[in-house]
């Protein structure tokens, strides 16, 4: 019997990734798997357990009208109780992980090494217990060994991995940085808690415009490793911008990535004026309406929140907004990151 992979991402920012057979039904899978997903009849009649299927293929069975419109149907909502996936899937709840009792996953790991890549940037790579099942772009809690601490750090590996990577900001006094300068050793165990956040790549139909500001070239990493398995028949420029060229941290690997996908390329953007460089300043200097494809494209931006700013006031000026701009923040402080 085929197996496939349900996303269910709560409108808290938790997903949570089930396994649903081909004969079963959405909702009856995440109950065999401890998660409620609000229902009532379980017949396709009341509509309470009506969710948004964002990406896969699917049949539904019988609903009447009152349920759900052919309208909604026809925009991607969906009954999961009468939803029977036929490839992976990812579904969209409108109700917290705390209503559907269940909350993030927390997976024991253990640290395979730490990359030193940069004066301002780690590399952290570690052994999951088991595979986590995430969507490219989101991020994880990860315990500070020796503490009771947690920063929020976006994986830079591939989804369902048994080995999980992190770019990671080197922050001065940082409680995560002084633990990978200082203490951190192979074997060291951790607590990954998650996966979260609402930056993650959908499915593409259209051109791609992905901006990275230093470490929030994560993501895009995870997306590229994505792209190299599912190919994309959509081209995708990625911007990414550092202040200096020391801090172009995997840039062999980007392009070793972009080229496997076969339709990426990448534009590297330095800021430090004393620097030698074919592109300088910020990538406002450089991103232009062509880029946008008259609104004919999806936007990603990882970069703190100046950046993110920037940029919309940026696509303002320019006079062209694109189809789909998704974002997330982070702060040079070790706090969770925003997204939306």
């Amino acid at each position: 019997m085929t197996t496939y992979s349900v996303a269910l991402n709560f409108e808290d920012g938790v997903t949570r990734v089930i396994q649903c057979d081909e004969d079963e039904k959405v909702t009856d899978a995440a109950f065999r798997q401890k998660i409620n997903i609000p229902m009532d009849c379980r017949d396709g009649v009341c509509g309470t357990c009506k969710c948004f299927a964002e990406k896969g293929a699917y049949e539904l069975e019988f609903y009447l009208d009152e349920a759900m419109t052919e309208e909604e149907e026809a925009e991607g909502y969906v009954l999961t109780c009468q939803m029977l996936p036929q490839s992976d899937c990812v579904v969209r709840v409108p109700a917290s992980a705390a209503a559907c009792k269940t909350a993030p996953e927390a997976i024991a790991g253990e640290v395979l090494g730490v990359d030193r890549l940069s004066d301002t940037a780690f590399g952290l790579r570690v052994a999951l217990a088991k595979p986590l099942g995430f969507l490219p772009g989101q991020y994880v809690n990860v315990g500070i060994p020796g503490t009771e601490l947690h920063r929020a750090y976006s994986f830079s590996s591939a989804p369902g991995a048994r080995e999980a990577s992190f770019l990671i900001r080197n922050l001065p006094g940082g409680r995560m940085s002084t633990y990978l300068a200082e203490r951190a050793a192979p074997g060291d165990a951790l607590t990954l808690t998650g996966p979260m956040g609402a930056f993650y790549l959908r499915p593409v139909e259209r051109p791609q415009l992905w901006l990275a500001g230093g470490t929030g070239l994560a993501p895009f990493l995870s997306m590229m490793e994505y792209l190299v398995e599912q190919g994309s028949d959509h081209p995708v420029t990625l911007y990414y911008a550092v202040t200096r060229a020391a801090d172009l941290v995997e840039l062999e690997r980007v392009t070793a990535l972009a080229g496997a996908v076969g339709n990426v390329t990448v534009v590297t953007i330095l800021a430090a004026p004393e620097e030698d460089h074919a592109r300088k300043g910020f990538v406002t200097d450089h991103v232009t309406a062509e880029d946008l494809n008259g609104g004919d494209c999806d936007v990603y931006l990882c970069g703190p929140p100046p950046m993110v700013d920037a940029v919309r006031a940026h696509f303002g000026k320019l006079g062209v907004q694109p189809a789909a701009f998704h974002f997330e923040k982070f702060n040079p402080t070790e706090t969770e990151a925003k997204a939306a």
